[in-house]
């Protein structure tokens, strides 16, 4: 069972670090006499240029009574104005004047700055892996704001052959009880992908998403006129967008180029998203048998295409 109690304080600690980290606490944010919540509010009027009221207060979780005694504070600094419109007079939006641009300007530059202090102390790839883990926390918390970017396919990079060994273990013994002889299976696997590698005949792909390990497959030569699909794994968070087909399609169009006359691969009764994908490319089954592996009776599959 997961430890709730113990998540809920590692997330505090994390809260307590950037909170420090960024300054928050401190009495005027920014070297300004404002608070967090008087600079927040600048920036998302800054940001949406003509905002209602009500939909400020609904957008940043705030009590539209402190809000409207904020925003009243804004106006004798004569930050904000209601904006011209034609419609309902009780629902101006708020928008902000030129001296309200020119009170948010420095803090803005200021907020960048000090972010950019901390991530020029990171290398290229620390910095990646800080904004991919930002991204992740956003999108597992349910920020609604936040837009993912494209999936991508690459080639193998260092790491990623750990990191696929690792998650093929992971992933299999959390949906299909699999035990750690499946792991070292897949680990053997790829230890002969890199070590007899053709780089004319053999590709990997690996999916990915904000730098987030999405997905993956191996096309290697089984013989000169036979290629083999091996290792295709989608992540949970990746499925039901057609990543699997996509993946199954790159090796294919792979194989066709090659001039490989046909596909080959093994797989188990039991992994019936890949099955389906493999019918679908016209893929047909044509050997099956009982089997004792990873500590489950399993039905293993040979599946072909012609190409």
């Amino acid at each position: 069972m997961p430890d709730i109690d113990h998540d809920a304080t590692e997330l505090r600690a994390f809260n307590r670090f950037y909170t420090r980290q960024m300054g928050i606490l401190r009495e005027g944010l920014l070297d300004s006499p404002l608070s967090l919540t008087q600079v927040r509010v600048l920036y998302e009027l800054n940001s949406h240029k003509n905002v209602l009221a009500s939909d400020l207060a609904r957008e940043l979780g705030l009590d539209p009574g402190y809000l409207s005694r904020l925003l009243a504070g804004f106006k004798r600094k004569r930050w904000i104005a209601a904006a011209p419109t034609g419609g309902d007079k009780r629902r101006r939006p708020i928008m902000l004047t030129v001296a309200g641009r020119a009170a948010f300007e420095p803090l803005d530059q200021r907020s960048q700055a000090q972010a950019a202090s901390l991530v020029t102390a990171l290398d290229e790839v620390s910095r990646r892996h800080l904004l991919g883990s930002l991204r992740s926390v956003r999108r597992l918390l349910g920020d609604a704001s936040l837009t993912p970017g494209p999936v991508l396919l690459r080639s193998l990079q260092p790491g990623d052959i750990g990191k696929v060994i690792q998650r093929h273990g992971a992933l299999y013994a959390e949906e299909y009880g699999w035990d750690e002889r499946f792991e070292a299976l897949v680990a053997s696997i790829l230890a002969r992908f890199i070590d007899e590698f053709k780089a004319q005949r053999e590709r990997c792909w690996i999916a990915e998403r904000d730098e987030e390990f999405l997905g993956c497959v191996f096309l290697v030569e089984k013989d000169k006129h036979t290629a083999q699909l091996r290792a295709l794994l989608v992540e949970p968070s990746a499925r039901g967008v057609g990543l699997g087909k996509q993946l199954v399609a790159e090796c294919i169009r792979f194989a066709r180029q090659k001039r490989y006359r046909k596909i080959v691969l093994w797989t188990n009764s039991v992994l019936d998203a890949a099955r389906h994908i493999y019918q679908m490319f016209g893929f047909q089954m044509v050997k099956h048998g009982k089997l004792r592996a990873f500590g489950k009776n399993l039905v293993e599959q040979t599946w072909e295409l012609t190409l």
